[in-house]
């Protein structure tokens, strides 16, 4: 099975702000996050994903979402890369 770490950024007007996760499926994922049925920190704000990482194993996608969430160069410098 495929496992995912993704990086979702915030469309709500006037909010910056970012939110780490994994999945198997991150596109079904963003639905529930921009329905309210996601993550609490997530409710209330609508989300795109400007970036995902594939992996072989759920616990290398769970150790690169700790990753993400964790390392705040890491994370500016792909919000710079890859947010269009």
């Amino acid at each position: 099975m495929t496992y995912f770490a993704y990086l979702l950024k915030s469309i709500s007007p006037g909010i910056k702000k970012t939110y780490a996760g994994y999945s198997i499926n991150p596109n079904k994922r963003l639905i529930k996050h921009n329905s309210n049925t996601g993550a609490r920190s997530t409710r209330g704000y609508k989300w795109k994903i400007i970036y995902q990482k594939k992996f072989n194993t759920k616990s290398e996608a769970m150790s690169y979402e700790h990753k993400l969430k964790k390392d705040k160069l890491l994370r500016k410098k792909i919000i710079n890369k890859f947010d269009i």
